[in-house]
């Protein structure tokens, strides 16, 4: 056996406890950095910028003889859809898989002390489903798109409970905020470089000797290699798992692991209240975030050249969003920065209702860039202060962080695509303010401070 095997299949020793591993190292947090680096890529060039223009590219209907669009129409497990619509389908179907099943698992990795193992096979599950979508080139493929995509996002999502689960073990609770911020601005730039070698690919297929949509194919390819060549850098530089032994009554275990985080969360109603506010406005947030390429496509007949111009505009304000943010939070504090993104969100939606130009989106996505690191920034830190100090249990904790942040998706999205199948997709985003106005009710009586657990 050799010496990592040893390491991983070793008891866990209560003795010498995750959260003694160093705090505030900055080899260490680097490290952490780089998955977000490694995974965004996902994020950016398969759910946000390629993947939704390629996917309804190659399901529309054309006429063989004009090369004009007939329908958008497709046909799938008996029903027949708009292909947009299918894709918000598609993004919600598979958060509910993922939001039904973390809660388990990460009891199950906190009881077994094996965070590290789940976050290393989900990262090898959506990296390969990535590359498989090299396979999809038509209505012919539909269904390798569908589960391909699917999976794909149950990998990323999945891989991300877990890496969020080490920020308080890993930075103290006067840098988590700048931390966390350091992780979603490492992932702007990761994937914006990726976004741009392959954008240079697709705008020259031609001149490469490429067929139509064989870049997009390319590229699909890429960020799973991507992904998980570069995901080996926290793998080393995070705390190694101390498993105990599985047990054939681990996924009781498990379970239990989370009641009893759930158990803490009931005497903790600032937490409680902070995660129901965070439940409605992050379902706005991700919403616009997957669907507004498609957005863009449907209602404002962008290209795809622009389309991914666009995603880069808004990675790269992002960057500054993140860090302008989180020094905001230092001198208003966390719950008063957020409130003002929500209210920004809830012009970018009413600003969306009104958008007829191309430029009008241009200026759009770059107030998006601004708000979207920094309200996903801020909430992941702000929640790591509100759980205990010194909790072990963490990926339990972030578990139900995650998932409301899953169950959220599937809400934003499906409804979103029933809405633009009935009335259109203006209405759709219209509807989204709702999100964002619960959202600022809720949050308007938290207060920010770290909890105590009742012993």
């Amino acid at each position: 056996m050799s010496k990592t095997e040893e390491i991983l299949d070793s008891p866990l020793d209560d003795n010498s406890p995750l959260e003694n591993f160093p705090i505030d190292d900055k080899k260490i947090i680097n490290g952490w950095a780089m998955f977000d680096w490694a995974n965004s890529a996902y994020a950016l060039v398969i759910t946000a910028a390629i993947f939704p223009a390629y996917f309804n590219g190659v399901t529309n209907t054309y006429d063989p003889d004009t090369g004009e669009l007939i329908s958008k129409n497709i046909q799938f497990l008996g029903m027949t859809l708009k292909n947009s619509t299918l894709f918000s389908y598609c993004v919600s179907f598979g958060y509910l898989m993922i939001a039904s099943a973390l809660p388990l698992l990460t009891g199950v990795a906190d009881y077994t002390g094996r965070k590290m193992y789940f976050m290393k096979r989900f990262t090898l599950l959506g990296s390969l489903s990535c590359m498989a979508l090299y396979f999809f080139t038509g209505t012919s493929t539909l269904m390798i798109g569908v589960i391909g995509f699917i999976l794909a996002l149950i990998g990323f999502a999945g891989g991300q409970v877990f890496y969020n689960s080490y920020l308080p073990l890993i930075a103290s609770e006067k840098n988590v905020d700048s931390v966390s911020a350091k992780g979603f601005s490492m992932g702007y730039i990761g994937s914006v470089l990726l976004l741009a070698a392959n954008l240079a690919v697709i705008l020259n297929e031609e001149a490469l000797g490429f067929s139509p949509g064989f870049g997009s194919q390319l590229a699909f390819v890429s960020v799973g290699i991507w992904w998980i060549g570069f995901a080996q850098i926290p793998f080393n530089r995070l705390p190694k798992d101390r498993p105990r032994p599985v047990t054939s009554g681990v996924l009781k275990k498990g379970y239990l692991e989370i009641q009893k985080v759930w158990g803490e969360l009931k005497h903790m109603p600032n937490t409680k209240r902070f995660l129901t506010s965070y439940f409605f406005y992050i379902s706005g947030v991700m919403t616009v975030m997957m669907l507004a390429t498609i957005f863009a496509e449907d209602e404002l007949k962008m290209d795809t050249g622009k389309l991914i111009a666009t995603v880069l505009i808004i990675q790269l304000i992002g960057i500054v969003g993140a860090y302008f943010f989180a020094k905001l939070s230092g001198w208003l504090g966390n719950k008063f920065s957020i409130l003002i993104m929500l209210f920004i969100w809830i012009g970018i939606c009413v600003a969306a209702y009104f958008v007829t130009k191309e430029t009008q989106f241009f200026v759009l996505a770059g107030v998006v860039g601004l708000v979207m690191g920094g309200i996903q920034s801020l909430s992941r830190s702000t929640y790591s202060k509100l759980i205990p100090e010194d909790t072990p249990d963490t990926a339990s904790f972030f578990s139900f962080f995650d998932v409301l942040e899953k169950t959220g998706i599937v809400l934003g999205t499906f409804i979103f695509g029933f809405l633009g199948e009935m009335y259109g997709m203006r209405i759709s985003v219209l509807f989204l303010i709702l999100y964002f106005v619960i959202g600022i009710g809720i949050l308007s009586t938290v207060k920010i401070e770290r909890p105590v657990v009742n012993e």
